[in-house]
């Protein structure tokens, strides 16, 4: 299950990706042979077999990739023993006998969740902070067990070879420009799509199936699928982190599935048994832990970069949105244009002229070098183009390290050259006493006094923007609820 950008957001995200692979020609690419398990667009489950088997091998050997993609695992021991709980209260249904599932938080700020052979449970402290209570965390791990149990990895890699297959056929022995041909591929691809919404709803009632036997909510699941619809619209208007590694990224949310899993609740339900929800053992599982950016990652303050660990900071102008991941900082901004920052070990021996000319750069202009200083750092940059876009690389020398910011616009943009100086001067070196100020954001779980409001709730949070409508979306409440007194709820604050 993954976050499926929006209408809105899914444009943006495409041009930067067009941009920066149009730039940089030396960029890395993670394999993605028939042999590897890649976990955020199409997360591979199958049955839990033995360790022996092939798969789990492969799985196991995957594992320090998905930790590498996911910023590694997140370790709370509070926080461990609350989901340890929620798993093993899901491993005493029949359907799970004699299955062994290692759990892993991952130090993502995404919403994930995910299963691989041999048992291998994921779940991101995002995830953890969107959710309400022990029945929504049960609701969501025991979807992915579905997966595994109902063999969902292997049809669905039985049916991509065959599409596979069709696809080669046409493109090698068809013409293309067979309209029939064509149609039939259009076919295949449709149906691997139903296929895989088909499995969702299998895996949702499976999942709901087990949740009720455990004595959870059967309503857990629809209430998470609202949540994570609200996360949603949430998300593509203040940018959080790559979509690609979200819980929807591959699963479409639809109003109807919440629909399917309301009716399967109530089937499996019984009217006078209402199931436990454990709110007070999950919000005392999750009270500290860390809220959006690691610090391994810096932080993403409002226009504002802040990296504690390397000790910079950059702003971004008006309108722009930051993306932090693991590999790069990126923002994108009015009318197409995206900045990217990075950084690269680069010998002191090798001149800032002599790097920006050593061939990472597509399309450089030489003639347009030259160098400068930033706030008293050691500056150079030059223009690049190529396939209609223009770009200003800006690199930066603090001790051995060079810092990277590269802007791409348009080819027809003429707002190039203000965003690519305002960004770049920008740039500056954090002292020691900026850089201790810095703590990380972390969900605190407070109990509402009388008097207490929602707007005087949300405004303790810290570090964060649209306080209100986050403050709603982290603790569930909808138009016009209001936290009563006496009740817990999820604030996200640095102290």
């Amino acid at each position: 299950m993954n976050f499926q950008p929006s209408a809105r957001a899914r444009p943006r995200k495409a041009i930067l990706a067009v941009a920066l692979t149009v730039l940089l020609s030396g960029c890395q690419m993670v394999p993605t042979d028939t042999g590897s398990f890649m976990p955020s667009s199409n997360p591979v489950t199958v049955d839990s077999v033995t360790r022996g088997n092939r798969l789990a091998r492969l799985a196991r050997q995957q594992h320090p990739r998905i930790l590498q993609t996911y910023g590694g695992e997140y370790s709370d021991p509070q926080l461990e023993r609350m989901v340890a709980k929620v798993v093993g209260s899901l491993t005493l249904d029949e359907q799970n006998t004699g299955a062994a599932y290692t759990v892993t938080i991952l130090n993502s700020p995404n919403v994930n969740a995910f299963a691989l052979p041999g048992g291998y449970l994921y779940v991101t402290r995002g995830l953890l902070a969107l959710a309400n209570d022990s029945a929504e965390l049960a609701a969501v791990i025991a979807h992915e067990m579905a997966h595994v149990t109902a063999n969902h990895g292997i049809e669905r890699q039985k049916l991509e070879a065959q599409e596979k297959f069709a696809s080669k056929v046409v493109s090698e022995v068809i013409d293309g420009r067979d309209q029939a041909a064509q149609a039939a591929l259009v076919r295949g691809k449709l149906r691997l799509a139903q296929f895989s919404r088909n499995q969702e709803l299998e895996a949702d009632r499976l999942g709901i199936r087990t949740t009720t036997h455990a004595g959870y909510d059967a309503f857990a699941a629809a209430r998470f699928l609202q949540a994570m619809d609200a996360y949603q619209g949430f998300r593509s208007v203040s940018g959080a982190t790559d979509a690609s590694l979200d819980f929807l990224a591959s699963h479409p949310n639809a109003p109807r599935r919440i629909e399917l899993a309301q009716r399967h609740a109530r089937e499996m339900q019984q009217p006078d048994a209402a199931g436990k929800r454990d709110r007070d053992s999950f919000l005392a599982g999750i009270d500290g832990m860390i809220y959006g950016d690691s610090p391994e990652e810096g932080y993403v303050r409002g226009r504002d970069f802040l990296h504690p660990g390397l000790g910079v900071a950059f702003q971004v102008p008006e309108g722009f949105i930051i993306d932090n991941s693991t590999k790069a900082v990126t923002a994108v901004g009015p009318d197409d244009i995206a900045v990217r920052f990075d950084g690269a070990t680069v010998p002191q021996r090798t001149s800032l002229t002599d790097y920006l000319t050593s061939g990472w750069v597509a399309g450089l202009e030489p003639e347009t070098i030259r160098t400068f200083t930033i706030n008293g750092y050691p500056a150079a940059k030059g223009r690049a183009s190529a396939d209609g876009w223009q770009f200003d690389v800006t690199v930066i020398r603090s001790g051995g390290q060079v810092y990277r910011l590269l802007t791409a616009a348009p080819a027809t943009s003429n707002d190039l050259e203000r965003v690519a100086n305002s960004v770049g001067q920008s740039f500056r070196i954090l002292n020691q006493a900026e850089r201790a100020a810095l703590k990380p954001l972390r969900v605190r779980v407070v109990t509402v006094q009388p008097g207490e409001t929602l707007g005087s709730l949300a405004a303790q949070m810290r570090g964060v923007d649209r306080k209100v409508e986050l403050f709603r979306l982290l603790n569930a409440l909808g138009p016009g609820a209001t936290p009563s007194a006496g009740s817990k709820v999820k604030i996200v604050t640095d102290r």
